[in-house]
C-alpha cells in the first residue's frame, strides 16, 4: 500500500494516480540519478597511481615552476601527475601574464589594482589544485579550466 503524498489517501501499489484526487505517483526506474562533472577526471586515473604520486603531485602547486619541472621528470609516466602538471602550467602562465599586463600598464592606477586582484584570485586557485591533489581529485582549476591549451 503506499498513500497520496497530496491527501494522504491510501492507495493499491499497482495504481498510477491517486483514486481521491487523480495526483500522479514518481515513476521510480531503479537507477539513481547521478550529476556528472565533466570536469573531474578522477574515474580515468587508477587508484594505485593516484595514492602513489600524490606527493609529487602537490609539487606544481607549492613551488612554481620548479615544482612543475620536478614533477614532470620524477613521474613522467603518471597520469595523475602530468593532469597536475598540465593544470599548474596554465595557471603559472595565466600567472605571468597578469604580472606582464601590470607591470606594462603600471602608470594607470586601474590596471595594476586589477591585475593584483586576478593575481589573488589564481593564488587562491592554486590553493584549490593543492587541496584537490591532496584530496586524490583530477578536477580541472577553475578559471583555467576553459583554457585550450595543454589539454
Amino acid at each position: 500500500m503506499k498513500f497520496c503524498t497530496r491527501c494522504g489517501t491510501q492507495n493499491e501499489d499497482g495504481n498510477a494516480v491517486c483514486t481521491s484526487c487523480g495526483t500522479p505517483f514518481a515513476v521510480y526506474t531503479g537507477a539513481p540519478t547521478m550529476q556528472v562533472n565533466p570536469y573531474d577526471h578522477t574515474a580515468e586515473m587508477d587508484p594505485k597511481d593516484i595514492s602513489e604520486n600524490k606527493v609529487v603531485a602537490m609539487l606544481p602547486y607549492l613551488i612554481g615552476w620548479v615544482g612543475i619541472i620536478l614533477c614532470a621528470l620524477l613521474s613522467a609516466n603518471s597520469k595523475f601527475a602530468s593532469f597536475h602538471v598540465r593544470e599548474a602550467l596554465k595557471l603559472t602562465v595565466c600567472k605571468i601574464l597578469v604580472v606582464m599586463v601590470g607591470a606594462v600598464l603600471f602608470w594607470t592606477f586601474i590596471v595594476p589594482l586589477l591585475a593584483g586582484l586576478l593575481y589573488f584570485v589564481l593564488w587562491v586557485v592554486g590553493i584549490i589544485g593543492f587541496f584537490n591533489v591532496c584530496r586524490g581529485k583530477a578536477v580541472s582549476l577553475p578559471v583555467v579550466k576553459g583554457l585550450g591549451f595543454l589539454k
